[in-house]
């Protein structure tokens, strides 16, 4: 897989660096490398495919927060992605609301680099899984099971709830893993939007980042319980919830 990207920064030894970085690196292909937040906002609207900015923040005209705000409102950010690059870490907080994927700190080695752009790779890697899935091999239809529909990509897939074992929360998507496939669903939701949508008699978000299948718990301590191949630790959070579930568990 390859992950089309563009390098902006207003200081030519960092812009040249991330360059070089980026050539190193054999899944990212550099489309344009830009001086400026304005001139990557031109290079995005010649390159509409672009999946990846690496973006500094502080530049002249326009920020490069500035720039991340436009494009989002422009296009989904779940098949464009900003990582950011900057020497000042008071940004962490807003960079997540603009739904960066990671964030920099300058000077950052090749490393660091690595890191980060494994993260990209990652996240793409699954996101292009979900569009190429076909309905058919995410589906077990009967007529007496309770389902859910899932949003993979640019269609609704019908899921049976009972073959659900759990579902982890990563940050603007989640990944649902059931027990007759291989590999988890990737649906582009919130956690919190799927839990609303299960029934609250077989399904207990008992961690921030997981929801689990109550029927499908294998083995249980006084703060974890094991589903399939993990280890949920119960957070103090949750605890409340868990002990409700422990009083009824066998």
């Amino acid at each position: 897989m390859i992950i089309k990207c563009i390098a902006v920064d207003d200081e030519p030894m960092a812009l040249n660096l991330v360059v070089s970085y980026i050539e190193q690196t054999p899944f990212l292909q550099l489309v344009d490398k830009c001086s400026s937040a304005i001139t990557a906002l031109r290079s995005i609207q010649d390159h509409p495919d672009v999946q990846l900015l690496f973006l500094d923040i502080r530049m002249a005209d326009l920020s490069g927060m500035e720039l991340a705000k436009i494009i989002d409102q422009g296009t989904s950010r779940r098949d464009r992605r900003i990582i950011f690059t900057t020497a000042y870490d008071q940004y962490a907080l807003e960079g997540y609301k603009v739904g960066a994927l990671d964030y920099l700190m300058k000077p950052f080695s090749f490393a660091d680099f690595s890191r980060a752009a494994a993260k990209a790779f990652e996240y793409f890697s699954m996101f292009e899984e979900a569009k190429q899935v076909p309905v058919t091999r995410q589906v077990s239809v009967t007529p007496d099971k309770d389902y859910i529909y899932l949003k993979v990509e640019y269609q609704l897939v019908k899921v049976d709830t009972g073959h659900i074992l759990y579902i982890e929360g990563l940050k603007d998507y989640v990944k649902v893993f059931l027990d007759n496939e291989t590999k988890p669903i990737l649906t582009l939701t919130s956690l919190k939007n799927l839990e609303e949508k299960l029934p609250i008699t077989k399904f207990r978000r008992l961690h921030r980042s997981y929801i689990i299948a109550l029927d499908k718990v294998k083995a249980v301590t006084k703060n974890s319980l094991q589903v399939a191949d993990i280890t949920v630790h119960i957070t103090d959070q949750y605890k409340d919830a868990f002990a409700e579930f422990l009083s009824s568990w066998a």
